[in-house]
């Protein structure tokens, strides 16, 4: 493909595509096939792509000699993750979309940014959206190759959500740095795709908990773009090491069981959000947090437990809690930690994520959305914590500075917040992109403790 230009806006900077191409498997004996996905493909799905930004600090080293990495690499990846070299397509019958495993390749873009890394603005999330590149729907998998003027780069490693959630993906990357480093990845196991794990039962059947979970994605329901936008701000944060192990100390009940970092974070912003609601000029008497759980680790059925270490695909649930304003805020930390630990782990994730397949099976032809994301009733935050899965992203060039999910939030009305940690060896400390109401981020931002920080350069190193 011949090099291309990207236009560039006042906030964006220029970026050239050097070479887009198409990267195949190796294997010859992986025999091309269709593969149905899961109920809970299909309920994670819906989002579309989402990636992973991952920034190397390292000036000097070679890009071409990164470019030929993943050139002579890449293949050997996808004949261990054969799906994200095939194609997403529509049955012809139903509509429903299915995995044409044909090798037809994965997406392999290179480019130049005309641009220190230095000079973008880490505090802001739209920042690193504007460096990913798009790619066709139908694309499983798209890796972009990013060269900046200072020497430093990046690799947006880019998926279809149908195929992986935020633990598959950090898997890929984590089997890719293995193999780059160490020529295999036997030394953690093959990757499972054995999307037939999660089967709606014969005659579906669930609760009332799971049908008031989703709401028909009507976009007369929604509200229009110009509010949505208004509404929220975008931020890229930091959380030190040493903030975290303040809060869950704070959060750990005298002789009780110890907090976690998430049920801690999680009891912060509860508080947080408590205290901008409670001075809303409408009066609200109750607020809402939320989490995306990777059932991976919490399912104990014997035949799930077996595969679900290695599982690339989708096994991600939802969960809500909501309380009373005025109780969240009287209450200490360590008390609003105890309720976001029930939260979580009260459920029988078994039954849960069958439930939640039995549900999408009698309702595959709509397009559904998690109820609390609209913005209706009490305001809502909802987590996705890429913290809580290990990554590793030293391919041969050192570990990135920042590995942060991108994501499209669009018009949706709820408060939303990405978590990851610093990869492998480093500090403990945690990155946030947030996408919250002006005022929450504004108590955030001026709360006398300063657990959120906005991010910068200088952080990450690129002095």
């Amino acid at each position: 493909m011949a090099p291309a230009a990207v236009e560039a806006s006042c906030h964006q900077p220029p970026l050239r595509i050097v070479s887009r191409r198409f990267v195949k498997a190796s294997d010859p004996s992986i025999q091309p096939h269709t593969a149905a996905v899961s109920n809970i493909d299909l309920y994670n799905g819906g989002t579309g792509q989402f990636r992973i930004a991952c920034l190397y600090p390292k000036a000097g080293s070679s890009f071409d000699d990164v470019v030929a990495v993943f050139e002579s690499g890449l293949p050997s990846l996808l004949n261990h993750y054969y799906p994200l070299s095939g194609r997403i397509v529509a049955d012809p019958t139903s509509g429903l979309p299915e995995l044409h495993c044909h090798n037809q390749g994965a997406d392999l873009v290179v480019a130049e940014v005309d641009a220190a890394m230095r000079s973008l603005d880490f505090g802001e999330a739209e920042t690193l959206k504007k460096i990913a590149l798009p790619f066709p729907d139908d694309v499983g998998l798209s890796v972009q190759l990013l060269s900046f003027a200072c020497g430093r780069f990046v690799v947006v490693w880019g998926i279809n959500h149908l195929l992986g959630d935020g633990s598959a993906i950090t898997q890929l990357i984590r089997k890719w740095s293995e193999l780059s480093r160490s020529g295999t990845i036997a030394g953690t196991g093959e990757p499972s795709h054995d999307r037939s794990v999660f089967r709606p039962r014969d005659r579906p059947s669930y609760g009332a908990r799971v049908d008031k979970l989703f709401t028909t994605f009507d976009e007369n329901r929604m509200v229009n773009v110009l509010t949505a936008h208004d509404s929220f701000v975008e931020r890229l944060y930091y959380v030190e090491a040493g903030d975290l192990d303040r809060l869950r100390e704070a959060a750990s009940a005298k002789g009780g069981r110890r907090a976690s970092r998430v049920q801690a974070l999680s009891a912060y912003l509860w508080k947080a959000l408590a205290g901008v609601v409670a001075a809303s000029r409408v009066p609200e008497e109750r607020c809402r947090l939320a989490w995306w759980v990777d059932a991976r680790q919490r399912l104990a059925a014997p035949e799930l437990a077996a595969v679900m270490p290695n599982y690339f695909g989708n096994a991600t649930t939802y969960t809500a809690a909501d309380a009373n304003v005025e109780e969240v805020q009287r209450k200490p930390l360590a008390d609003v930690a105890a309720m976001v630990r029930e939260a979580i782990t009260a459920i029988d994730y078994d039954e849960y994520v069958q439930e939640i397949s039995d549900w999408v099976e009698e309702h595959k032809e709509e397009i559904f959305v998690e109820s609390p994301l609209l913005g209706l009733g009490a305001p809502t935050l909802s987590q996705t914590v890429f913290a809580s899965f290990p990554l590793d992203t030293d391919f041969g060039f050192g570990q990135a500075a920042l590995a942060m999910p991108i994501f499209s939030y669009t018009r949706l009305s709820s408060g939303f917040m990405a978590i990851s940690a610093r990869p492998a060896g480093g500090d403990g400390s945690w990155f946030v992109s947030a996408c919250v109401w002006p005022r929450l981020a504004a108590a955030l931002e001026s709360d006398e403790q300063h657990i959120f920080k906005p991010l910068t350069g200088d952080y990450l190193g690129l002095v």
